[in-house]
């Protein structure tokens, strides 16, 4: 079955910089799974994936523009320590959290830490970076009526799985 929209996509990826490093990656045994055609991912890999098959591997480089955008310099906000979503014990510049927003949670990367507050760089961490991401397509399997209308996939296997 090849990738087309409204069907579900099951897969392994790996998400490496410019050096080669690895950036991300799923864990053994718990891949990615996604609703094709609804935006679940980034778009440009999104297009990338259409017409693919189970069983395919391919490698898409995407410019920051294509994936997380540009850095946008002086995007340092501070918020209080008790918007972030299960802070660490001890949190540290340099570490990533995820801080609750008007438009959900969202990644950031920590710049100063105080009593009660926390400087967070908003920009996403991957912003203004070259990325590739390996892909190893698993299954595509055609979307039940439940995830088409909630707009996005529940596990491999379906609503069977999924915890919300």
């Amino acid at each position: 079955m090849k990738i087309e929209s409204g069907q579900v996509v099951v897969m392994d990826y790996r998400v490496l910089n410019e050096a080669g490093d690895v950036l991300e990656h799923n864990a053994p045994g718990a891949p990615m799974v996604y609703l094709h055609g609804h935006r679940n991912i980034l778009p440009a890999l999104e297009a990338a994936l259409a017409g693919k098959a189970e069983g395919e591997q391919l490698a898409v480089t995407l410019t920051p523009e294509q994936a997380y955008g540009a850095r946008q310099e002086g995007a340092v906000d501070r918020v209080p320590i008790k918007y972030l979503v299960k802070p660490p014990k001890r949190i540290q510049p340099g570490s990533l959290v995820r801080v609750n927003t008007k438009d959900g949670a969202r990644d950031a990367v920590v710049v100063k830490v105080g009593r009660f507050n926390v400087d967070l760089d908003s920009n996403h961490p991957y912003a203004g970076k070259t990325l590739t991401f390996e892909l190893a397509i698993q299954t595509v399997r055609t979307a039940t009526a439940e995830e088409l209308s909630h707009g996005h996939s529940h596990g491999v296997a379906g609503s069977a799985d999924y915890h919300d």
